[in-house]
């Protein structure tokens, strides 16, 4: 923690995942935090300034799940700022026994959310009197995605009656009188509500529903990418013309990572056509889930199925978000638990196809007249992806205990909360996985320049015949392997994808995408966990590729052959 946090103006909001406590500090302070969080999901401590104080929103505690990110925030809970419990208003008594324990001694208060989804007479607010003076601790109700504020007429910014009036100013008064919280609660409220059922808990259907609904954002943001391209392509491609031909006149090695044919100038607009806006759209459509309370659902549901492969339904979610990135995905598995976070990263590794891998593969596709096989591809990649994973995965991974809590409320998403998840995913593309973009085009075009590349593809060209395919493709392999998008190589004008069959493109861009992570990816497991167990995953990842892209060949010319 900073010494910021450590003042007695700073207030530690802790409690489980789905809770609302982000959607609070963000309504207490009205700011961003200092440090991002990652699709929805806090995943490490942040701090939010506002009016001399500071609050530092803690990860979602899981009390059954050794996270990293429940280690951080119970980490912070040993210190003397305040704490701000947050409990949902439909379990309010098993919140409170779960986190009282942790924080027993400490002075703090208690906020209770979803108070818009329970019943509020004059019952429930004296129950949560009686509970307040039980515990010897203000407890303030609200509705956290949006606190009434007294207005200057003295009224109250809300129309709706049963709301507290000035839920911010009593949120103020209460981390500025706490009380000692004691070890457990005597009075209990005596109600827990469960969210009405809907088909993604039913058998059979709900799994399979849930799993559309998951890739859905994928699917839908490189839709629009591709709508996008036709009409950008040209217009950021003028925009770059002049760039290009001055950075050509300027001295090496300058001009050739500038203007080199893996350089930043050249490969620049395809940033801007298709990884740009399919990483804003997928953002956008991961933040209205969040907030509404969807991508919690689809968690529980999809958990018993994904448990037989060795990973929950919340590690499944962090391997969608590699469909926008690769890194934030990577970072955001911190929620995820110890037996399973490897496992995770190694399956956003191997088969999230990134917003440069899906536009480029889906731009090969279209150019050789088969843009049908994006449907067998996504197939093949989730099937091997799925083999891959339960192969690799601990065996204490399945049989660990479950780490999803419940299921959540749906409600309406707050724009103001989507923009602001949406503005962190990008913030940490542009901030973090950019700048290692950037030098990753710096090195591969001075390799180029130095002959490494056609050399490395020329070795590697023998090697093709075991996939069925021609010498030429070698060389897409080996750019993929640095970058992505590289893959789109396979349809520039007489790439190696032109004239090709059916299963020799799928197999080409299946190898081209799944034989190595990234550079990007690469440096940030490398980062997140060690060099050593990250080269570990590289060479078990191009083994697991390269066993499968023979298997697809050979079967595939079979089946052909066959019909």
């Amino acid at each position: 923690m900073t010494a910021a946090a450590d003042t007695s103006e700073s207030v530690i909001v802790v409690g489980k995942e789905s809770v609302g406590k982000s959607e609070l500090v963000a309504s207490l302070t009205g700011d961003r935090p200092t440090s991002d969080n990652f699709g929805g999901s806090t995943v490490r401590s942040e701090r939010y300034e506002a009016d001399g104080r500071t609050f530092l929103d803690t990860p979602g505690i899981v009390l059954d799940a050794d996270t990293e990110a429940t280690r951080d925030a119970l980490s912070h809970v040993s210190g003397d700022a305040v704490v701000l419990i947050v409990v949902p208003a439909t379990d309010v008594d098993r919140g409170l026994a779960d986190l009282l324990p942790l924080v027993e001694g400490r002075s703090g208060a208690i906020v209770v959310t979803f108070w818009d989804k329970v019943e509020t007479t004059g019952e429930t607010e004296r129950a949560l009197e009686r509970l307040s003076a039980d515990l010897g601790v203000p407890i303030v109700p609200v509705d956290a995605r949006e606190l009434s504020r007294p207005l200057a007429d003295g009224g109250v910014d809300t129309d709706v009656a049963t709301r507290p009036s000035d839920e911010y100013g009593r949120i103020i008064r209460a981390v500025e009188q706490p009380g000692p919280f004691p070890a457990r609660a005597r009075f209990e409220i005596g109600r827990r509500i469960e969210p009405p059922e809907t088909p993604l808990e039913w058998p059979y259907v709900g799994p399979a529903a849930s799993a559309l609904l998951l890739f859905l954002p994928a699917v839908v943001a490189v839709w629009v990418a591709n709508t996008l391209a036709a009409e950008l392509d040209p217009v950021v491609g003028a925009a770059f013309d002049p760039l290009l031909a001055s950075a050509g006149t300027l001295p090496e090695p300058l001009s050739t990572v500038l203007v080199n044919d893996y350089g930043l100038l050249s490969m620049g607009p395809f940033l801007f056509v298709w990884a740009g806006p399919t990483m804003l759209v997928f953002a956008i459509l991961l933040g209205v889930y969040s907030n509404s309370g969807l991508l919690t659902r689809l968690t529980v549901a999809l958990h018993p199925t994904m448990r037989t492969v060795g990973l929950s339904g919340r590690d499944l979610v962090r391997v969608v978000m590699g469909f926008g990135c690769n890194v934030p995905a990577v970072v955001n598995s911190r929620s995820c638990s110890d037996c399973t976070r490897c496992t995770t990263i190694s399956a956003i590794s191997f088969g999230s196809a990134c917003s440069y891998q899906f536009p480029a593969t889906l731009a090969v596709f279209a150019a050789v007249g088969m843009t049908w096989l994006v449907g067998p591809y996504l197939v093949v990649l989730a099937a091997t992806t799925l083999v891959y994973v339960a192969v690799i995965a601990p065996p204490e991974a399945r049989r660990s205990s479950s780490v999803i809590d419940r299921r959540t409320f749906l409600q309406r998403p707050a724009p103001r909360a989507v923009a602001r998840e949406a503005w962190s995913a990008l913030r940490e593309f542009f901030l973090k996985a950019l700048p290692i973009f950037v030098g990753i085009t710096f090195v591969a075009a001075l390799l180029d320049r130095a002959g490494a590349i056609d050399r490395l593809g020329s070795v590697l060209a023998p090697a093709m015949a075991a996939f069925d395919l021609p010498a030429e493709v070698a060389l897409t392999v080996v750019l993929a392997s640095i970058r992505k998008d590289g893959i789109a190589l396979l349809s520039a004008d007489g790439g190696a994808a032109v004239g090709l069959t059916s299963v020799q493109v799928l197999v080409a861009v299946y190898l081209a995408g799944v034989l190595l992570p990234c550079l990007v990816t690469a440096f940030t497991v490398a980062r997140e966990i060690s060099p050593g167990w990250a080269l570990k995953m590289v060479a078990r990842q191009a083994t697991a590729a390269v066993a499968f892209a023979i298997a697809i060949a050979w079967l595939g010319r079979l089946a052909v052959s066959l019909v």
